[in-house]
């Protein structure tokens, strides 16, 4: 008798305990859920949105972060095996093939009648296929804009209105963005690219980020040729705009010297070993978007500023993208994932990503709190807004970009390399990545 009413007794403490455990925010197991994404600096702000969470409904979140050079090939393994994170960041390229799958959820109904309006437009079209939205926005990238060391540019007698004024011309034997960025570039002697005796290959400071980096570098140079990375799903980087683009990109780092090697800059490295430069003072002017500003603000120990991109021929044109936050449909966790979902595509549930600077919430009305964050560093942020009034080039898209991209790059990396001719390179990596999309 006395034994049972030990048992009951124990029961009923277990009982209590799991119920104060929900009550203070010390979910159980069952209730703890994974985020995959690849930034470090949003996940620290995901974490600060994320106690809230927890505190209101129980429900833990551990957040995973994979970096960016493993994120796509590890994220692809992971939801081909069914082990992928309950939600996880994914891109344009990406989320037609997980969604054709099966692998992913769309945005519900009811989210979508709740909280559509207060997403960015362009976020929701970006990843809109077959009448379904497919995750929900999380970060909307402003344009690309052209970071400078100041301390760099006063050295060499340049101004950042210098650099404000910058074009570029593949058909020209020389332009505004050679001439600066030859005298950015000093070997260790403090010579120059077309000085007598300047050493290349003991190269101190690099003029400018030329790299085969496709969101910061590539499609800009396109765009500003008049030319395109794709039409619809379909490749058409070989035209002659395209070629004559992205040959001047090569150029920039083989012929003119004025840019790191592709050996060393070729993806998957390439954005974050020029982060890396830019950061260590090695790299005069940096093409690249708002979620390295967090990274360069941290890791900078200089003063820097954003200029417009560089004028091609038809313009300062830049691309920008959106990321979305995808629901696994492999998750044993359904309620609790709708529940994270919900907050997380809310203005409250963005709040820190805004106030942390480290990217643009696609919420609307937190944005406010991401450009009040960098006014307050001094750091005006406008460049990379004001270049998207001049249009935009096409994100990349399409169900098997992925497949498309693993074909075509070896090939890419031939001609950044110079291994293979610019003109007859970029034809075989565009006709690689057709067969393989198509």
């Amino acid at each position: 008798m006395i034994r049972r009413r030990i048992h009951r007794l124990l029961a009923a403490v277990a009982a209590l305990a799991v119920a104060v455990g929900v009550l203070t925010g010390c979910a159980p197991a069952e209730d703890r859920l994974t985020l995959r994404l690849w930034d470090p600096q949003v996940a620290a702000a995901y974490r600060t949105s994320l106690a809230a969470f927890t505190r209101s409904t129980g429900i833990r979140v551990d957040v995973v972060v994979v970096p960016w050079a493993d994120y796509f090939t590890q994220l692809r393994a992971d939801v081909a095996a069914g082990t992928v994170d309950d939600v996880f960041w994914t891109n344009a390229t990406g989320f037609r093939a997980y969604a054709a799958a099966g692998a992913i959820r769309p945005v519900s109904a009811d989210q979508r009648s709740r909280q559509e309006s207060t997403w960015q437009p362009a976020v929701v079209r970006q990843y809109s296929a077959d009448g379904k939205l497919w995750g929900v926005p999380q970060i909307t990238d402003p344009g690309i804009g052209l970071l400078y060391n100041a301390q760099l540019l006063r050295a060499a007698g340049l101004t950042p209105d210098d650099i404000g004024r910058l074009s570029w011309d593949p058909a020209a034997a020389d332009d505004p963005l050679r001439q600066a960025a030859r005298r950015l570039t000093l070997d260790d002697a403090g010579r120059h690219p077309g000085d007598a005796g300047f050493d290349a290959a003991r190269t101190a400071q690099y003029g400018f980020g030329a790299a085969d980096d496709l969101n910061a570098v590539l499609l800009q140079f396109l765009a500003g040729n008049g030319a395109a990375w794709q039409d619809g799903d379909r490749f058409v980087f070989a035209s002659p705009e395209g070629r004559a683009a992205l040959g001047y990109v090569v150029d920039l780092m083989n012929r003119e010297q004025v840019a790191p090697s592709a050996a060393d800059t070729d993806p998957p490295a390439g954005g974050s070993y020029l982060l890396d430069q830019f950061t260590q003072g090695r790299l005069a002017l940096f093409p690249t978007g708002a979620y390295n500003l967090a990274n360069v603000r941290d890791g900078a120990r200089f003063d820097w500023g954003i200029a417009p991109l560089p004028r091609g021929p038809a313009g300062a044109i830049s691309v920008t993208n959106g990321v979305i936050l995808a629901a696994s449909a492999r998750s044993p966790h359904r309620a609790e994932q709708q529940r994270l979902l919900d907050w997380l595509g809310s203005a409250a549930g963005q709040a820190a990503i805004g106030r942390s600077g480290a990217a643009m919430p696609a919420v609307v009305s937190a944005q406010q709190d991401y450009l009040r964050s960098w006014r307050k560093r001094g750091v005006d942020v406008s460049p990379m807004l004001d270049v998207l009034a001049n249009g935009s080039i096409q994100a990349p898209q399409g169900s098997r970009y992925t497949a498309a991209s693993d074909a075509m790059q070896p090939i890419l990396d031939d001609v950044f390399l110079g291994r293979r001719p610019v003109g007859s390179g970029l034809r075989a990596a565009q006709d690689a990545a057709n067969a393989a999309g198509g």
